[in-house]
Order: structure tokens, then C-alpha cells, then sequence
């Protein structure tokens, strides 16, 4: 959903220079009701969204950004029928700022929820929809949209019922568009992965046995030639089929269920265990012996019926090797779109079948295929080896989303970094199985293979001790369930040495005056210190007489953790907040209560604020125009402005001339 570059740049120019004058609210809502008899209707909840941002899903891990969730002014007066129905599917992507899957939708979605009337006298139903929406650069605090349906008159039909019309137009094109990139890049690699199944040693054998069943079936070579192309066919099919049924019969709900829940991820690690024993050679898997002889039976018969049976016994033959890894297509493609397992099928397939079709076509191509032998056993190692490494990643969801503790980041490391050790060792002939041949030499291929994983358990080696490890972070746990961080621990020292190790400069650099309210529960990251409360935090900018550094910010919001990694890390800007500003970090979306006496009515909607995030979020509306973070305001200790505000923007260099500027202009003050 990123735009081309031309448009990204002034994209870029608007959200730098206009954000401080009008209000963001990429995010339109309407509702519309139908009624479905019997006391029942259809709440509909249709969003636009502005092009380049999008709307979190309804259900995210904790951790994360906030949900989009429907709150109902009185729920006692119907009862749910169904779970809430979702048009399009959610797009899931793996997020490397909160190192977790997150789902969103862009452009347009039609939320759906079946009601049945229980309460006497109900005459609407009112509420609100509470969402918070980002885009590259920026995000927008959470926003309350009201909503009202009326019951008295369910069957007429409310004027919005064409725009909910318009609105699932727009989903089916704009849905579709929206996702291809990702299913091409799926087929892509689902391709490969059916070229990587024919070289495993229960399926390379099939293709010499293919071949001798075409060219001595006593039919002419052009009914060959047409059977042939009959058995490639078949096996797309076969394995396009299953991929439908598992999209038809399970579908986005339970996708979405599948990839974040402890029970499926516990069971998809298990399996993927199990199946890397199987392929070292402590036991084979196969299926049972009735039903490949049932279809085996079939084959003789000849034809077309013996074309497609000869393909089926293909695919439950090959299944102790292809098994795995149509396993894992399937698994992946569990990220709540229906097409995407027909995709990965039909991926699969069609470069599974393509030699063994190409080959029956062209029988003479056979005398130049290498004799099956030991070297496909070290394939079936191989894959034994990447399946213990990627089945981590199921255990790895399960223990993070529930805070188990089990895998944190340096014990996983360390079990990949001895699973592509040992890997290295068996390239090189150091490490044997059962079932390997003796070999006197190593093999190019083998040496450069070897070459390749051994420079990897290289690349993981700094990982133990902290490093971010950035190509791989997709697969790893987050950086913050290190317990070592070598890296952070220096690159504080580093910092702390900067700004003067001295006790007495650390005591005239003193940047709390007291404890900070709602310390418990917020934290500053990289060690700094400051305030989570305006007017705590301004007190003390008075007594200290030092400028005021506000950080408007939210736990949802990526861009900000993102500023704080790559500007807020940079040795220079750390000196600066330091030293010279008191700062105070204001979360817009922070839902702990306030007490009565700190509610606020807002003078920019009137409604009264009651919790910390409300307030804070309000207190940026209506001050500075601006509902986007992160956005960073530089004030004297009257609260007066000191430099232009500044939205996201990655470059340290830019940070660093915006702080001294807002500080050279507090001193001549």
C-alpha cells in the first residue's frame, strides 16, 4: 500500500509542512441497518480510508497498536448472532517495530454484525466505534465515531444502503488490487518450493517410472503425448483442491485463529518436529498401504482414468517428502485470505508437476537426468535441518503472545546457531545419518553450500550479545526479551560518557524534581528521564529553569517507537534530551482512568475527557491543531512555543538542528 515514489515525496512535503494546520481524519464512517426478520437485523459499519492509511483490525495481540472496537451504549437489549463479519479480510504483515503480526485494512471495509431484538420498547440502538489509523509517517490518536440504528423502523430501508452497496464495489476491486503484490510474491515462493519437493528422494525416483509408463502404453505417440499432459494437469489439480477446500471449509476467521493462538502454534511446531526426525531417518511416515494400492490398482486401466489415477498415486506416494512442505505453504498462507491457499497450491503443483509432465511429453530428455542415489538423502537431510530451524517460529508466537518466558531471544539464537552449525558440519561430511552413503571428497555444490551456512552462524554470532540481526528479524523474538544486550549496555556507557561521567555533573544535569506520575506503568526509553504529566513536568521546568521537550505520543503508534530507535538513539540527540530539557511524554491513547476532579470538558467537541489518553490527546488538538504522532513541540517554562513543531522524520540531523534551535531561542529569552 506504499505509493510510487513521486507521490510518497509529496506525500512527505504535506505531512511535514501542513500537518500543524488542519486536523487529520483519514478515516470516514457511515452505518446503515437491514432487517432480516424475526427480530433480526444487520448492523453495517462501513469505513473509507483515506489512500496511502490504514485501519487496524478489530483483534490484535496485547503489546500492539489499539484495536478498532464497537462499543454499545446498552447490549442488554439484543444479543449477537454470529461473529462480526469482515469485507475484505484484514491484510496481516509481520511489524519490526513491535516484532509482531499485526492486521489492518486499507481503502475500504464493511464490518457486519447479526442482532436479535431481546428488550421491549427498544427504539435504536446507539454507541460509538473507537479506531486509531496510521500511514507511513505518522498515526492518529484514537477517535470515536458515534452511531445510532434505529429499531422501530426496521423494515424500511435507511439512505446510506447505497453507499454500503458502493462500499462492497470498492472492497471486491480495491481488495483485490490491494493484495496481489502479496499473492504473486506467495506463488513465487510456493514455486520454488515444488521445484525444491522434486529433488527429495521419494519423488526423484517417480519421474524414470513416469516416463517408462507413458512410452510403453501401447497408445500412439499423440495420445501419449495427451495423457501426459492430462497427468500434469491432474496433479495441479490434486493439490490446488486440497489448498480450496482447506480456504472454503476453514476460511479468514479461523486463519486468523490459527496464527496467533497457543493451541495450532504448539501443534504446527510439533509437526514440523516431527517431520525433521522423519527425515534424519528415525522413522519414515507414510500413508497406509490400502489407499495407495486402491489407486495404484486404478493406473492399469490406461487412458485418461489411468493418466489422473497415475498422478494420484504420485501425490500420496511423494507425500512422506512433499508433506512437510505443502504443511508449511498451508501454515503460512493462514494470514486471513481465502485465495491465498488456492494461490500457494496451485504454486506448488505447477512446478511440481512441470518435469514429470515435460518428461512424458519428451522421454528422451531422460538419459540426461542424474542417477538417483545418496546425494538425494542429504536433500531429505537438508530439509530436515530448515524444518527444525522455521518449526522454532510456531513455539516462538505461542511463548510471546502469552508471556511465557521459554524462547527468548538469545535461547533461540543459540538453538539456531548450533541447528546451522551442525548443518554446516553435515554439508562437509563431518556428521553422518543412517541412511547417508559413504563419500570420500566433498562436492562443490556441498562446499559452497557449506560456505553459505557457515557465513550465516557468523552473521547470528553478534545476535547473541545484541545485535539487531535486521535481515532476519521476521523470524526472531523481539529485542526486548534479550537478557544480555551488549550493544544497548555500550552504547548507554558511550552515551553517559558523552554527556560527563562526573558526580557532580550528573547532579547539575538533575532532570526529575520528584517522582513522575504514572511512573509505574510508563518508561522513556534509552535510559532518559522525565514526565508523563503537563503539569508536573512544567513545574519543574520552572524550578529548574530549563525549555520543555513535549512527545506526543502512543503506545499504538509504530512511527514513534521507530523515531525512538533510529533519531532518539543517535548519541547526539541523547545528549541533548539529557541534559538540557525537561521532557514530558504525553500517551494520546492510554486508557488509565482519571479521577473525577482531572476530567476536562474539551473546547474543541465539548465532550468531557476521562481518561489520561482523552486528555492528553485533546490537550494536543487544541493547542497545536494536530491530531497525528509523533509530533515533538519545543516550549519555554510559560509554555510558550520556541521553534515550529516537529512531525516524523528519520534523519538525526534534522533532530539535532531542531532541538538548538529551540534551545538557542530559550536562551536569548
Amino acid at each position: 500500500m506504499r505509493t510510487n515514489k513521486l507521490l510518497l515525496t509529496f506525500a512527505l512535503l504535506l505531512i511535514t509542512v501542513g500537518l500543524s494546520a488542519q486536523i487529520v481524519e483519514p478515516v470516514k464512517w457511515k452505518f446503515d441497518s437491514k432487517n432480516l426478520g424475526n427480530n433480526e437485523m444487520e448492523l453495517i459499519f462501513m469505513a473509507e480510508i483515506e489512500s496511502g492509511w490504514h485501519l487496524y483490525d478489530t483483534s490484535l495481540p496485547e503489546g500492539g497498536p489499539i484495536s478498532t472496537s464497537i462499543n454499545y451504549s446498552d447490549s442488554t437489549k439484543f444479543e449477537f448472532v454470529g461473529e462480526l463479519q469482515k469485507d475484505p479480510a484484514p491484510t496481516e504483515v509481520f511489524d519490526k517495530t513491535f516484532q509482531m503480526q499485526l492486521r489492518y485494512f486499507s481503502n475500504t471495509v464493511v464490518l457486519k454484525q447479526k442482532i436479535k431484538i431481546t428488550g421491549k420498547d427498544v427504539s435504536e440502538i446507539t454507541g460509538y466505534v473507537e479506531f486509531m489509523s496510521c500511514n507511513d509517517e505518522t498515526c492518529t490518536p484514537p477517535a470515536e465515531a458515534d452511531f445510532s440504528f434505529n429499531v422501530k423502523n426496521m423494515n424500511s430501508t435507511q439512505p446510506l444502503a447505497g453507499d454500503v452497496e458502493k462500499a462492497n464495489t470498492l472492497v471486491t476491486n480495491k481488495g483485490n488490487e490491494g493484495s496481489s503484490e502479496t499473492l504473486w510474491l506467495f506463488f513465487f515462493f510456493s514455486f520454488l518450493a515444488g521445484l525444491a519437493a522434486i529433488l527429495t528422494p521419494c519423488v526423484f525416483p517417480m519421474i524414470p517410472m513416469t516416463v517408462s509408463f507413458f512410452m510403453h502404453s501401447g497408445e500412439s505417440k499423440l495420445k501419449s503425448r495427451l495423457n501426459a499432459s492430462f497427468y500434469g494437469i491432474s496433479i495441479i489439480a490434486i493439490y490446488t483442491i486440497i489448498g480450496t477446500i482447506v480456504a472454503v471449509i476453514f476460511g479468514p476467521d479461523i486463519a486468523n485463529w490459527l496464527s496467533t493462538h497457543w493451541i495450532p502454534n504448539l501443534l504446527f511446531f510439533l509437526i514440523f518436529l516431527i517431520f525433521a526426525f522423519s527425515f534424519f531417518g528415525m522413522f519414515e511416515i507414510v500413508l497406509p498401504s490400502w489407499l495407495v494400492n486402491k489407486s495404484d490398482k486404478q493406473v492399469d486401466k490406461g487412458g485418461l482414468l489411468g493418466s489422473f489415477f497415475m498422478a494420484l498415486t504420485l501425490v500420496l506416494v511423494s507425500f512422506s517428502c512433499t508433506g512437510p512442505i505443502v504443511g508449511a505453504i498451508l501454515v503460512e498462507s493462514a494470514g486471513g485470505q481465502v485465495l491465498k491457499p488456492i494461490v500457494g497450491m496451485f504454486g506448488f503443483s505447477l512446478a511440481f508437476a512441470l518435469p514429470f509432465t515435460l518428461f512424458a511429453l519428451f522421454p528422451g530428455w531422460l538419459s540426461n537426468l542424474p542417477k538417483s542415489g545418496g546425494w538425494l538423502n542429504s536433500v531429505k537431510v537438508v530439509l530436515g535441518f530448515l524444518e527444525l530451524a522455521l518449526g522454532l517460529k510456531f513455539l516462538s508466537i505461542a511463548d510471546q503472545t502469552y508471556h511465557w518466558g521459554i524462547l527468548d531471544r538469545e535461547v533461540y539464537l543459540a538453538i539456531w546457531i548450533v541447528i546451522f552449525t551442525l548443518l554446516g558440519f553435515y554439508l562437509l561430511g563431518k556428521l553422518k545419518f543412517a541412511h547417508d552413503s559413504d563419500t570420500k571428497f566433498v562436492t562443490v555444490p556441498k562446499l559452497m553450500l557449506s560456505i553459505i551456512t557457515f557465513s550465516f552462524v557468523v552473521y547470528l554470532i553478534p545476535g547473541m550479545f545484541g545485535a539487531p540481526l535486521k535481515a532476519i528479524s521476521g523470524y526472531l523474538p523481539p529485542q526486548s526479551t534479550h537478557d544480555f544486550d551488549l550493544h544497548q549496555i555500550i552504547r548507554e556507557e558511550v552515551n553517559l560518557v558523552t554527556s560527563g561521567s562526573d558526580f557532580q555533573q550528573k547532579e547539575d544535569n538533575k532532570t526529575l524534581c520528584e517522582k513522575p506520575k504514572y511512573s509505574e506503568f510508563l518508561h522513556l526509553p534509552h535510559g532518559l528521564e522525565g514526565y508523563f504529566d503537563y503539569e508536573q513536568g512544567l513545574a519543574c521546568a520552572k524550578a529548574q529553569n530549563k525549555p520543555i521537550f513535549i512527545d506526543f505520543t502512543g503506545h499504538g503508534c509504530v512511527n514513534c517507537r521507530e523515531m525512538e530507535a533510529t533519531v532518539w538513539s543517535d548519541p547526539r540527540v541523547l545528549q541533548r534530551l539529557k541534559n538540557d530539557f525537561v521532557i514530558i511524554a504525553l500517551y494520546v491513547d492510554d486508557k488509565t482512568k482519571l479521577p473525577e476532579n482531572e476530567w476536562i470538558v474539551s473546547k474543541y467537541d465539548n465532550k468531557a475527557k476521562k481518561t489520561l489518553g482523552k486528555k492528553y490527546a485533546d490537550f494536543q488538538i487544541s493547542n497545536y491543531g494536530v491530531n497525528a504522532q509523533p509530533y515533538y513541540v519545543l516550549l519555554d517554562n510559560e509554555g510558550n512555543k520556541l521553534a515550529e513543531p516537529k512531525a516524523y522524520d528519520l534523519n538525526p540531523d534534522n533532530f539535532v538542528e531542531f532541538l538548538d534551535h529551540g534551545l538557542a531561542n530559550f536562551r536569548k529569552k
